[in-house]
């Protein structure tokens, strides 16, 4: 088991939908004015000074409450493919990163996301607190081979669209509307080779110089509004061939 903290990620690990079983709260008696009306029944609450929150949450960022869940567990990324948008990040290793995706995946209407299992970020408290609890709702499949769970998704007739940014075409240019599967690098190196030649098209973000690229959380979360900024406003459902 492991401690969640944050009042946002708890509000949110204790909603209905969560992904994990919540078994005690620790909170100071500030913070447990804020989250009484959102407190299950029968859930121990203990409450502490901030000093024993920030030993059981391991972060001084804890504003006052910590919570303890089941380990988390991932995702089959087969189950992912049931939905029709799917974020792939690969060998994105900053969890924060990884947090600040999935809040944008979420809102935007994702299914969930993929990770690899090794050089890549993992589903952590710290993750979890830079997602304002997102994580608890979000499903995240890890994969040992992205390459083949592109492929797997492409049978499964979903279209896969990376970013890169030196790609030619816009994002903009894209007919998102599809079963998507959109995918991001790490910032700097971006998407490794292999990975791009595996997507059906590339599409960069147009930026003004003197700047060369933008955070993987920022670039995935035009994607995935982009994505549904088309899908509410068109009602196509097959997209265009890629070029």
């Amino acid at each position: 088991m492991e401690w969640l903290y944050g009042r946002n990620v708890v509000r949110l690990a204790l909603a209905p939908g969560a992904r994990r079983r919540p078994y005690r709260l620790a909170v100071t008696a500030s913070a447990l004015r804020s989250l009484a009306h959102g407190l299950p029944s029968g859930l121990p609450v203990a409450t502490v000074v901030g000093d024993e929150v920030e030993s059981l949450a391991g972060s001084r960022e804890h504003q006052g409450v910590a919570l303890e869940v089941d380990d988390y567990r991932y995702a089959d990324a087969d189950e992912l493919l049931g939905g029709d948008l799917v974020v792939v990040l690969d060998e994105v290793t900053d969890p924060h990163n990884l947090g600040a995706v999935a809040r944008s995946a979420l809102a935007a209407g994702a299914s969930g996301l993929v990770v690899p299992k090794r050089r890549s970020a993992h589903v952590t408290p710290a993750a979890v607190k830079a997602s304002a609890g997102a994580l608890e709702h979000l499903a995240v499949a890890q994969v040992t081979n992205v390459v083949r769970f592109l492929a797997a998704a492409k049978a499964a007739g979903f279209w896969v669209y990376g970013a890169a940014g030196q790609a030619p075409a816009s994002y903009l240019d894209l007919d998102l509307t599809g079963r998507l599967v959109l995918v991001a690098g790490a910032e700097g190196r971006g998407l490794r080779p292999l990975v791009a030649r595996n997507c059906d098209a590339l599409a960069a973000i147009p930026m003004e110089g003197p700047v060369e690229s933008l955070n993987v959380s920022v670039a995935a979360a035009l994607l995935l509004y982009e994505a549904r900024r088309q899908r509410l406003g068109n009602s196509s459902t097959r997209p265009k061939e890629p070029q």
